[in-house]
Parts: structure tokens; C-alpha cells; sequence
């Protein structure tokens, strides 16, 4: 008889214990996230709770902002010609200048993946570009664009050219800035080598049976296995490249002619110039969404090429 008891009796204190414990790590795994927890709804969720509501206002932060409704929004859409002239100047710079770079991030990649002499040497000047940025990257471009005595004018009047307005041509101003993007495909050659170096070599091995040459397997194998990782550099370089400030703010204000007034320059001008802070938090949830809806068609796209191992089609 206690024979048999003893483990019935034991039973449920084993599964208070077990539950206690559990309880305990729940609480401590709360604890030590509260930190953060606490930091992200005060100093992220709180914020943008606040921008939506200002962006139903008219606040110059002198004054007490006064509800409006759905009117910035409205001025925005149908009567700004300055904020889609800054949305298709910005996406522009996105959708052709993060694709250059991804492509140069993967053929950096791809030849500093060989067996050559001095590669980290080599691998560590690619990538130190793209740790350097801000202000003294804009400073720097500044005089490689110069008209005059810019760099890349003086060396095409050696052999005869004479160069343009870089950044005094309204239609040379987005060019230079596409050109500017390439300098930080450091960091995409790094994500890059990183996955080639993961690629079975039994494939390649597979490849030379059957006769492939070097560009065949390129586009064949190395391709097909990137496309993970192309796709996230793809992403990440499109919602950072919809945020560009930095560059336009410092190097030409804008100008000329507003040809390179990105969005959050212009989000800048009417919340720190104009003092229109209600329109201003409308132009950032436009552009929120506007990322938003980005970012998810080239999810959606990505089932048609990307591929994962053991899927289909990225499914």
C-alpha cells in the first residue's frame, strides 16, 4: 500500500514545484527584459503615438497644436507637388542605387573569395568605407564633385573632358548621389563573403564534372545559393536609403532646384525651418507606410526568387 502511494502523494508537489519554477523564470526573464521593454514604449511607442496624433494637427511650437483632422494628409496628397517631387526623387536614389550596390557588394564578394595574396589586407580596405559616413563623407564628395577643381573633373580634363555641374546640374545631382551610395557596399561585400564561403563546394566540384565553366557556375550555382542574402541586403538598403539625410542636408540643402530634395529633407525643412511640426509628423507616417508597403512587395516577390534549401520557389 505505501509502496504504490508514495508516488501518487509525490505527484502533485512534483507539478506545484515544476509550475513554481516556471513561474520564477518567467518573472525573471521579465525582469531582465524590462529594461528594454520600458525603454522602447517610452522612447519609441510613446513618440510615434504622439507624431500620429500631431499629424492630425497645426502646431508651430509656439502655439498649442489645434486639431485639424485629416487636412495634412489631404494638402499632402492633392496639393503638394514639392512632396511627390521629393518621394520620386528618394525612390529613385533606392531602387536604382541600393541594386548597384548589392551587385558590387557581391562581386567584391566574389573576387575576394579567391586564394590571392595579401586577401585580408584587401578585404579590410573594401570594408573600411563603409564604417566611415556622415559629415565627413559628405565633405569629402563635396570636392570630388567640385565643378572646378573636384577630382573626377580634373581627371577628365586630362584626357579632354570636360566634366559637368555634379552637383550644381539638376540633372547630374541624382547621378552623384547613386555614385556616392557604391562607397558603402563595404558592408554588403561582407554579408556576402560570409554566405559564398557557406556554398557547398560539392556543387562546384558537381559543375566541373559536367563541363560548366566559371561564368555557368556563377550564374548557376553562386546566384541560386545567394538569393537569401541578396534579398536581405535588397531590404535593408531600400528602408535605409528611403531615410537618406545626411548626405543631401550637408552637400547641396537640397538644390538645385529642389533635384535632390529627398523626403525627410523635406520632412526636416517643415518641422525645423517652417516650424509646421502637424505636417511635418504627416509626411514621416506617409513615408512609414510608404516603407511599409515597399517592404512587403518585395517579401511577396521574393517566392518567386529566392531560394531556400528544401523549398520551393521560397515556400
Amino acid at each position: 500500500m505505501r509502496t504504490d502511494a508514495a508516488p501518487s502523494l509525490a505527484a502533485p508537489w512534483r507539478k506545484r514545484r515544476t509550475t513554481h519554477y516556471r513561474r520564477a523564470e518567467a518573472i525573471t526573464g521579465v525582469l531582465m527584459a524590462s529594461p528594454w521593454i520600458i525603454g522602447f514604449l517610452v522612447f519609441v511607442v510613446g513618440p510615434m503615438i504622439y507624431s500620429l496624433y500631431l499629424s492630425m494637427t497645426r502646431w508651430d511650437l509656439f502655439t498649442p497644436p489645434r486639431w485639424i483632422g485629416l487636412e495634412n494628409y489631404q494638402q499632402l496628397l492633392f496639393n503638394d507637388p514639392t512632396f511627390f517631387q521629393s518621394l520620386k526623387i528618394t525612390t529613385i536614389y533606392a531602387f536604382v542605387g541600393v541594386p548597384l550596390q548589392v551587385a558590387l557588394g557581391l562581386v567584391l564578394a566574389t573576387l575576394l573569395n579567391q586564394k590571392i595574396r595579401f586577401l585580408s589586407f584587401f578585404r579590410s580596405v573594401y570594408y573600411l568605407p563603409s564604417v566611415i559616413g556622415g559629415i565627413s563623407v559628405a565633405i569629402m564628395f563635396r570636392w570630388i564633385f567640385g565643378t572646378q577643381f573636384g577630382l573626377i573633373n580634373s581627371a577628365l580634363r586630362v584626357i579632354g573632358i570636360e566634366g559637368p555641374s555634379w552637383l550644381g546640374d539638376p540633372n547630374w545631382v541624382i547621378v552623384s548621389f547613386i555614385l556616392m551610395s557604391l562607397w558603402g557596399s563595404g558592408s554588403s561585400m561582407l554579408i556576402n563573403l560570409g554566405a559564398l564561403q557557406n556554398i557547398p563546394t560539392e556543387l562546384y566540384e558537381a559543375a566541373d564534372v559536367d563541363g560548366a565553366g566559371t561564368l555557368a557556375k556563377f550564374f548557376r550555382i553562386t546566384i541560386p545559393m545567394m538569393t537569401p542574402v541578396i534579398f536581405f541586403n535588397m531590404v535593408i538598403g531600400i528602408i535605409h536609403a528611403l531615410q537618406e539625410f545626411v548626405l543631401p542636408f550637408v552637400m547641396t540643402g537640397g538644390g538645385p532646384a529642389d533635384a535632390s530634395l529627398f523626403l525627410v529633407l523635406y520632412l526636416y525643412r517643415n518641422a525645423f525651418q517652417f516650424f509646421q511640426m502637424g505636417y511635418a509628423s504627416a509626411i514621416a507616417w506617409l513615408l512609414f507606410f510608404y516603407i511599409l508597403v515597399l517592404t512587403l512587395l518585395i517579401v511577396r516577390s521574393s517566392r518567386a526568387w529566392v531560394y531556400y534549401e528544401g523549398a520551393i520557389r521560397g515556400r
